[in-house]
């Protein structure tokens, strides 16, 4: 199966039918350097810390946030997403739906407008649709460990 078929598997998979296609994924993907991670987690175990390793060894800059955390990938956490002072291309959102929209809502808010992207089983619909009225780039409900392996397999 090529990595276009795979993908669309898994984008049919999310709840959000408002996703970008295969192909934008791969532009996305390709056009991403900094990633600013928030919930990051330090326990190794936790999909919130082996997607950030992972992406981090793919050659993103993964910056940590999370408050509970000083340290983690080798960097120093921040406390919350206004703390990151430098332009990031993503915000990665590993945190309850109930919490996504206040985080998509301060993501949006950002000088830079970067991509939202809320991980599986996270949705903040109302804010997803001002987003991508605005013309920011929302992802909701999907893996990027998921997409980031069916576009460049290993």
């Amino acid at each position: 199966m090529d990595s276009m078929t795979q993908l669309q598997g898994i984008l049919a998979a999310s709840a959000d039918r408002e996703n970008p296609s295969p192909e934008e994924f791969k532009e996305m993907m390709d056009s991403v350097q900094t990633i600013a991670v928030v919930g990051i987690s330090r326990n190794p175990e936790k999909p919130a810390r082996r997607v950030p390793s992972y992406m981090a060894a793919h050659g993103y800059e993964v910056i940590p946030v999370n408050p509970f955390v000083d340290r983690v990938l080798g960097k120093d956490a921040m406390d919350s997403l206004p703390e990151v002072t430098q332009p990031v291309d993503m915000v990665l959102v590993f945190r309850p739906s109930e919490e996504a929209a206040r985080i998509a809502e301060v993501a949006m808010a950002r000088e830079e407008k970067p991509i939202i992207w809320l991980q599986e089983g996270i949705q903040a619909d109302h804010v997803a649709a001002r987003a991508r009225e605005a013309g920011i780039t929302v992802v909701q409900d999907l893996c990027i460990f998921k997409v980031h392996k069916a576009l460049f397999p290993e």
